[in-house]
């Protein structure tokens, strides 16, 4: 299938881009090359061939989920420069 000028100029009128002659002719070159490429494909025999959702073979990534160890208060504070009973001490912001 051969695409125009006039294709183009169709196309880029939908997508509102303004294109120069020689734009005009590259991009119809470019695109026929594209569509000679997927009637290639076209041709080929599938009949046998699985469909598939991704060209390559997933698998999960992500790690079990489990319950993670919770820290204590004291571990938690060890490191406070200050602190009153089970919670950080800081000084008084707003008056």
């Amino acid at each position: 299938m051969s695409i125009t000028q006039k294709d183009v100029e169709y196309v880029a009128n939908l997508a509102r881009l303004e294109l120069t002659g020689e734009e005009k002719e590259r991009l119809a070159r470019q695109l026929g090359d594209i569509l000679d490429y997927i009637n290639m494909l076209n041709r080929l025999d599938t009949t046998n061939v699985e469909p598939m959702a991704h060209a390559a073979i997933e698998h999960n990534v992500f790690r079990e989920d489990g319950e993670p160890r919770s820290i204590t208060p004291d571990e938690t504070l060890a490191n406070a420069p200050d602190r009153q009973g089970d919670f950080f001490k800081v000084p008084k912001v707003i008056d």
